[in-house]
């Protein structure tokens, strides 16, 4: 039945919503497949996922956002009951994604007889919460490299409290957790989440070193197959793309697992808006990529990279009488 008149919004005469109409979005839903999902209610849940990973920031960064007044008199009840809490989350998300993805190649009714899959969830929720703190000694690096590498930074707890680049990282150094220990979509999606808020898009299966700190960070792209070295520093703009893919005899992506995206070196600086292409593509140690530059070869360590200097022309843009001309040249 369509809705009433009162709850479509309307005050008489022609309504909002009739019967034909939700024939046709309802007959658009099934004849597209690809874009629904019906059925069971399988598929993770982005509102638990954001709170799970809050649980897990809170556990990573304790007293900074959600919870106040901690002292080392009460840090045990707070971590137990935090832990508790992750960890109900986990295995439910994680029992989530695996139901999903058994679901796209199997028979829906063999999954409920299939102890298995409960037995992996909670397995790899209780792997996850022996990985805090490992994340946590981490995540101290980070918040170190951000506070040595920015100038603008009064204190430690202010990288924490507001860069990006933190929050990024962070998310990113969870769902690569996830992701080694075989848990399919729920790093993607965390990941993605991190991406709406920052515009930093790190793939969780990029290997990332210590001490590793992004900068204004807006449109950093971080590929799948990128190996990133410790003491890393990289701006705004930056990309660790791939050079090509490879495509079947059909047109398609191939999913090979090949090595994609660039490895980074110890030590290395770049600078906004480099793009770096290629899987055999190596940056060195104690290198330093300047902005802009365009890099497809490997670069020995100890380098800078940059363009040649272009000409900068510059031109008056008043005119006699001091009228504006509304015209700047630059370029060589």
């Amino acid at each position: 039945m369509a809705a009433s008149g009162r709850e479509q919004g309307g005050g008489g005469g022609t309504p909002i919503v009739d019967d034909a109409l939700v024939a046709r979005v309802r007959d658009s839903i099934l004849e597209q497949p690809l874009i629904r999902h019906l059925g069971a209610d399988v598929l993770p849940r982005t509102e638990a996922v954001g709170e799970l990973v809050d649980t897990l920031r809170d556990l990573v960064f304790p007293g900074f956002f959600r919870w106040r007044g901690l002292t080392e008199e009460n840090l045990s009840g707070h971590v137990q009951e935090l832990l508790a809490r992750a960890g109900v989350a986990l295995e439910d998300q994680i029992a989530s994604v695996l139901r999903y993805e058994h679901d796209l190649s199997h028979d829906r009714a063999a999954r409920t007889q299939d102890g298995s899959m409960v037995r992996r969830a909670r397995e790899s929720a209780r792997a996850m919460l022996e990985q805090i703190p490992v994340i946590r000694r981490k995540m101290a690096l980070d918040v170190q490299a951000a506070y040595d590498g920015d100038p603008a930074a009064r204190h430690t707890d202010e990288t924490i409290f507001c860069y990006p680049g933190i929050d990024a990282v962070f998310s990113h150094r969870v769902a690569h957790a996830l992701m080694l220990l075989g848990v399919p979509m729920l790093p993607r999606l965390i990941q993605e989440m991190a991406h709406s808020r920052t515009g930093i898009d790190i793939h969780p299966g990029a290997l990332i070193g210590d001490s590793f700190f992004i900068d204004h960070g807006g449109g950093v792209v971080i590929g799948e197959t990128s190996v990133i070295g410790n003491s890393v520093r990289i701006y705004q703009g930056v990309t660790l793309g791939a050079k090509s893919f490879e495509i079947d005899e059909r047109g398609r992506l191939m999913r090979t697992g090949r090595k994609r995206h660039p490895t980074i070196g110890d030590r290395v600086t770049i600078y906004a808006g480099a793009v770096i292409l290629g899987g055999d593509t190596v940056i060195g140690d104690d290198c330093v990529v300047s902005g802009s530059v365009f890099v497809t070869e490997s670069v020995p360590p100890g380098h800078l990279v940059r363009h040649d200097r272009l000409e900068l022309v510059l031109r008056s843009n008043v005119k006699k009488g001091g009228e504006s001309v509304g015209e700047i040249e630059a370029g060589g």
